[in-house]
């Protein structure tokens, strides 16, 4: 019996995931599960997911690691089946994974150092994810991610340009930096470079790699030499994915951002300036404590304004711990329908903009099925069956159900 893995949460746990893949591989039989704390609905299916391995599979050993079990590994410890419970930290430790290792929980908020690892494989996946930083020295009010993953910690820029060199041998044609707040890359390393200078460094020194893209970014921090990139560097994906949260200024004071509805706005219309149709994506959050009726008609009519086609909406989850759960809370009923109305109009947004792109050329980064992503990010269908993992030319002949329809070129 192999190594299996159950991963939840962001692509952060995805790249950590293969990590543990390699440092496991002689862990027969166990099954690692990694969390994510961002919600209470992803706790809860972490939880659901190891009591149905203890019950199907009895003689697995069950490892928990992540987010979720490094904020509370006692509870997690004392779910059924669960053999150990890793940190962060220790989980991409090889000394973790030795024959006879025993059960830990690292302190993570004394790290200061990111190791790399080097990944060859993404099982399943057409792109691959590098991990550029890890943590985050800002504390949003709603947020619990600080406590699971400890401060900023960057990867050096060499070690990156390796993980990418080795991923590009592998077969990836598309890289997409990820972390819990990249936008803060590389404050802790000497000279303190910015993210656009690592970005272009990068791609200086992978000449080769044709796709590369960013995770989400928080709109407060996008340095001049990103801007640059974002208008000039046609291997940067014209897709921006913003960590907005809200488009009310009070509930974005009263969430600790670093932005407000107008520098929202304001990059939005820079991104859309210097990339004519690049594509926006934005996280947000339905149901804040406090938000009234009114203060959430200010984040709905900023997402029809700016026609933002791809939206990530959650209802907001308590986070014990975090000054928000302490605020007056919005019934829950309220935050469904409020998230349900967002999706809606991120709906019709993403409607218009694939109508947009009927008629015209894309690239498409080919995955199971017959299906694909644009350079924007666009899903396509495609006419014909193809390998995963290739980039090919395609012509939009349609939009359906939330996806383009495309024949290759």
């Amino acid at each position: 019996m192999s190594v299996d893995l159950l991963t939840f949460g962001c692509r952060l746990n995805s790249y950590e995931s293969e990590v543990m893949r390699g440092l496991a591989a002689a862990e027969t039989g166990t099954v690692i599960v990694n969390t994510c704390a961002v919600t209470a609905e992803a706790e809860r299916q972490a939880r659901q997911a190891i009591r149905r391995l203890a019950r199907e599979r009895p003689e697995a050993r069950i490892v928990v690691t992540g987010c979720a079990a490094q904020i509370d590994p006692g509870s997690w410890a004392a779910l059924p089946g669960v053999h150990r419970v890793l940190g962060n930290e220790d989980k991409l430790k090889p000394e973790s994974w030795r024959p006879g290792a025993g059960s830990a929980v690292s302190d993570i908020m004394a790290a200061r150092e990111t190791a790399a690892h080097l990944v060859t494989d993404f099982a399943g996946r057409a792109r691959a994810f590098v991990q550029v930083q890890q943590g985050c020295d800002h504390r949003c009010t709603f947020c619990i991610i600080p406590f699971g993953r400890g401060p900023n910690r960057s990867v050096p820029i060499g070690a990156i340009v390796a993980q990418i060199r080795t991923l590009l041998e592998a077969g990836y044609r598309e890289v997409v930096l990820t972390g819990v707040d990249i936008a803060s890359y590389g404050s802790d390393l000497p000279g303190a470079p910015r993210l656009g200078q690592m970005v272009r460094r990068v791609l200086a020194q992978v000449p080769d790699l044709p796709r590369l893209r960013l995770s989400s970014l928080d709109p407060a921090a996008i340095d001049d030499d990103l801007w640059r990139l974002i208008a000039e560097e046609p291997r940067l994906m014209p897709h921006l994915h913003l960590s907005l949260q809200a488009a009310s200024d009070l509930i974005l004071k009263r969430m600790r951002r670093r932005h407000l509805r107008g520098d929202a706005l304001a990059v939005i219309e820079r991104a859309r300036a210097r990339r004519p149709g690049i594509a926006i994506g934005a996280d947000l959050i339905a149901g804040f404590p406090t938000e009234t009726e009114t203060l959430f008609q200010e984040t709905l009519d900023f997402v029809t304004a700016t026609e933002i086609p791809f939206l990530h909406v959650f209802p907001y989850s308590e986070r014990p711990g975090t000054p928000a759960a302490r605020m007056p809370g919005v019934p829950k009923p309220d935050r469904k329908a409020r998230a349900a109305a967002l999706r809606e109009a991120g709906e019709r947004n993403a409607a218009r903009f694939l109508a947009a792109q009927i008629g015209t050329t894309v690239r498409v980064l080919t995955e199971a099925e017959q299906t694909g992503h644009t350079e924007h990010f666009a899903p396509v269908r495609l006419a014909q069956a193809t390998a995963s993992g290739r980039l090919l030319v395609a012509r939009v002949t349609g939009a359906a159900n939330g996806a383009l329809l495309a024949e290759a070129a």
